[in-house]
């Protein structure tokens, strides 16, 4: 016992070590321009603003010691290519820069304006819009100057990852080598219940249909292929179509919703904070599926993933004690793309993380689990290829919003429709009693939406399990660790016929 005991004391202490090393200051700016020094002084204001403001954005990870950028696990996955040259090298802290910029966007407008008033550029106090130009101006020079230093260079490449979503400290303290195995069983009996709902029947009852928006335009195969392949014409080879490309993606692909209704629980619908509100609410009047381009990586090779995530606004309780209930609710959907545009794979989550599900299609063929504890790849149903035509409809049960079902359906659509709108939105909501707020907190939780379930899964080492979070902060395993934006969860997961 005493020796279990050592070893845990020794395993705490080395990963508050290796907290501790990512928060290392940033490289002495001795060798700067004045103007460097001064922009990197506008950094430390605006940080220290919002920090004591509490509207730190949380979905990318700041790098240490260059607080003009920020990454997020896939750009992570590009650190030994881009620094193959100069020009990969440019290429990829454009985009961690480019992230940066986005959260700065959302950070300044969430500012109230006393701490506007406290930065130190005085063109930059008059407006918001000022402030967020001289933060990209500083952002813009300050890497130009580190690129040029080899020390900067080299310190970027190592310290540009995103901290594991787990607590080592937390799985230390509530043995998570042994009550893992206790952990798994309940994870086997939700995947047995979970599958026996897949093989039943549609239960008889009220479901409402939910169309996507009409497609301007619907792409030919050929075409899809044409537009993946241009946009990857970029040193990274990252597919990144256009706007109004990307907007025909979203509506090419976006699902039909078969939603079970037995309240206004079920109803889902845009964000909204409402007068005094802790805790946002769903305004089911303006229906709203929120949308967003994410990547991953296979041998190499990037690819385009199309993410639809629907807001309920709450789990109601099925029973006294119920540890799932609580505030909002909802489920994301994503479609990862071929090279040529064709699905590969579906999967989906609740913005818990909880319920992680996979619905490979021919294209992709599972790999076994490296540990049979672990929850590895947990799929309930297969998908045929889509045909010209066809849509998945997802059929979504009442009050517990799972996902029971899926099929591809020609002419399913309905005269409710719903509208996409960008999942940014939620980084800044205007308020009705004055002032911008993010959803989010500063930790990538949604205040407010705490689930009883944590204080029985905190041994798995994830923060306030079944509490709705932020994109990018969705660990979805409790055995074992997994991210919904691992680089190579898929990777590691599948076999992909790629042509």
């Amino acid at each position: 016992m005493r020796r279990r005991m050592r070893c845990a004391a020794a395993i705490l202490v080395a990963a508050l070590a290796a907290a501790g090393c990512a928060t290392r200051e940033r490289l002495p700016d001795h060798a700067l321009s004045p103007e460097a020094r001064d922009c990197a002084a506008w950094y430390r204001s605006l940080d220290e603003q919002v920090a004591s403001a509490g509207v730190r954005d949380a979905q990318d990870a700041p790098v240490a010691g260059f607080p003009y950028l920020r990454v997020n696990r896939f750009l992570a996955s590009y650190r030994p290519f881009a620094s193959a040259g100069d020009e990969t090298l440019r290429a990829w802290t454009d985009r961690l820069l480019a992230l940066d910029a986005a959260a700065r966007r959302h950070e300044i407008a969430n500012l109230p304006a006393e701490r506007v008033d406290r930065l130190p550029d005085r063109e930059a106090r008059l407006s918001r819009g000022s402030a967020l130009k001289h933060t990209a101006a500083c952002g813009r020079l300050l890497r130009d100057a580190d690129l040029a230093r080899p020390e900067s260079r080299e310190a970027l490449l190592e310290r540009a990852q995103v901290p594991d979503d787990y607590s080592t400290a937390r799985r230390v303290v509530g043995l998570y080598a042994l009550t893992r195995h206790a952990f798994a069983e309940g994870v086997r009996r939700y995947e047995d219940e979970a599958l026996a709902a897949y093989r039943q029947a549609p239960a008889a009852g009220f479901v409402l249909r939910y169309s996507p928006p009409h497609a301007s335009a619907s792409p030919s195969h050929e075409a899809m292929a044409a537009t993946l392949r241009q946009s990857a014409r970029n040193p990274l080879a990252i597919p990144e179509p256009g706007e109004a490309e990307l907007e025909t993606l979203f509506a090419l692909h976006a699902p039909v919703l078969d939603v079970a209704i037995t309240g206004d629980h079920d109803r889902f619908g845009a964000l909204r904070w409402k007068r005094d509100a802790a805790v946002p609410g769903v305004d089911a009047s303006d229906l709203v599926v929120y949308r967003n381009a994410a990547w991953t990586q296979y041998e190499g090779r990037a690819l385009l993933q199309l993410a639809y995530t629907v807001w309920f606004a709450e789990r109601p309780p099925e029973s006294d004690g119920d540890l799932y209930a609580g505030a909002l609710d909802g489920l994301t959907w994503r479609v990862t793309l071929a090279p040529d545009g064709e699905p590969l794979v579906y999967d989906s989550i609740h913005p818990c993380g909880c319920f992680h599900l996979f619905f490979p299609t021919p294209r992709a063929r599972a790999l076994p689990a490296p540990d049979p504890l672990e929850e590895w790849m947990f799929s309930p149903q297969s998908l045929p290829r889509l045909a010209p035509g066809e849509r998945p409809v997802l059929r979504i049960a009442s009050r517990t919003h799972a996902l029971i079902g899926v099929t591809l359906e020609r002419n399913a659509e309905r005269v409710a429709r719903y509208a996409l709108r960008p999942y940014d939105e939620l980084r800044s909501l205007q308020r009705l009693d004055g002032g911008r707020q993010s959803v989010f907190g500063p930790d990538g939780l949604i205040a407010g939406t705490e689930r009883a379930e944590r204080f029985l899964f905190w041994p798995m080492g994830i923060a306030s399990a079944g509490a709705m979070r932020q994109w990018g902060r969705h660990a979805t395993a409790f055995v074992g660790r997994r991210h919904f934006d691992d680089a190579d969860l898929f990777e590691r997961r599948f076999v992909f016929d790629l042509w």
